[in-house]
């Protein structure tokens, strides 16, 4: 079988079997085509160890990051796992492929009066408009980084997801796992006004006003908003405070590294932002620890 038709099983598969979302089901399809392209979709039964290294190498030389090297090293030696175990190959031809390790690069964190400065003047800037998309625009940063969700949660919740009693959330994480994480005051309140005097604006202005939608938040057509959407609105609010355009995981970066530095602990992290391994969230404490740093060498006069 062609190694393009054996990567569109393996494909479903994680799709449908392993309930991957779509986003990570995109990025394993664009690291196998490339594959596929360089080897000239060959019978996957020819396909050998130097094959991979050569492609590889040839990823490395067009100026391919140690970060791409390593996921395009980790979906093959994934891909060949499971063609192995379908019965498709005898031998795995990835099993003892090599890439250089990823270094670890800490994540982009605002600092937390400015992200505070910056969130009271979008709320006085929407209150004092009325715009819908002013209101939602602020109730969607302050659950991004209230609740320290991801975009892919944000852009999925429904109406019947949130418990403003409880000032809880439910989300779907990846691989389709459910998790409760709370969200504070400043976002209930925002909220509930997105809920109260924006979402219903929004609803009336759609062109097919029988269509209904349970999303949570919804772009300025009626419909479920997107994370492009989201995506711009981070860039154009957080990105000026870290100096660099950044997305919606700078907020979720933000949320786990001021509540570390609030004294919260670190379990109680890595269940709020639904990691499965503790050494995920770990590299938050290495962010703390670098900004108690710097703060101890700015002010210390021993420093």
């Amino acid at each position: 079988m062609r190694l393009s038709a054996v990567i569109e099983r393996h494909l479903a598969h994680l799709g449908e079997v392993r309930r991957l979302s779509p986003a990570t089901v995109r990025a394993y399809r664009a690291d196998l085509s490339d594959l596929v392209d360089v080897l000239d979709d060959p019978e996957i039964g020819e396909i050998g160890r130097d094959d991979l290294r050569e492609w590889l190498w040839h990823t490395q030389e067009r100026g391919a990051s140690r970060a791409t090297l390593s996921r395009r090293a980790a979906a093959t030696r994934g891909l060949f796992r499971w063609a192995v175990a379908a019965g498709e190959v005898p031998t795995d031809p990835a099993a003892q492929l090599i890439t250089p390790k990823r270094g670890r690069t800490l994540p982009t964190v605002a600092p937390a009066d400015a992200l505070a400065d910056a969130l009271a003047d979008l709320k006085s800037t929407a209150s004092e408009s009325g715009d819908p998309l002013a209101l939602r625009d602020h109730a969607i940063l302050e659950m991004l980084y209230g609740a320290g969700i991801r975009v892919s949660e944000l852009c999925g919740l429904d109406l019947d997801d949130l418990d403003g009693e409880r000032r809880t959330v439910r989300v779907w994480g990846k691989g389709s796992k459910e998790r409760v994480v709370p969200f504070g005051r400043p976002a209930a309140v925002a909220v509930e006004a997105w809920l109260v005097r924006a979402r219903p604006a929004i609803i009336a202005r759609r062109t097919d006003p029988g269509v209904q939608e349970c999303a949570l938040f919804l772009g300025a057509r009626g419909s479920r908003i997107g994370p492009r959407a989201v995506y711009d609105l981070v860039a154009r609010t957080v990105g000026p405070l870290v100096g660099r355009p950044v997305g919606p995981h700078a907020l979720r970066h933000s949320a786990a590294t001021h509540l570390l530095d609030g004294g919260a602990d670190l379990r109680s992290v890595q269940e709020i932002l639904g990691h499965e391994n503790l050494g995920t969230t770990q590299i938050y404490t290495h962010v703390s620890h670098e900004r108690l740093t710097a703060s101890y060498r700015l002010a210390h006069p021993r420093a």
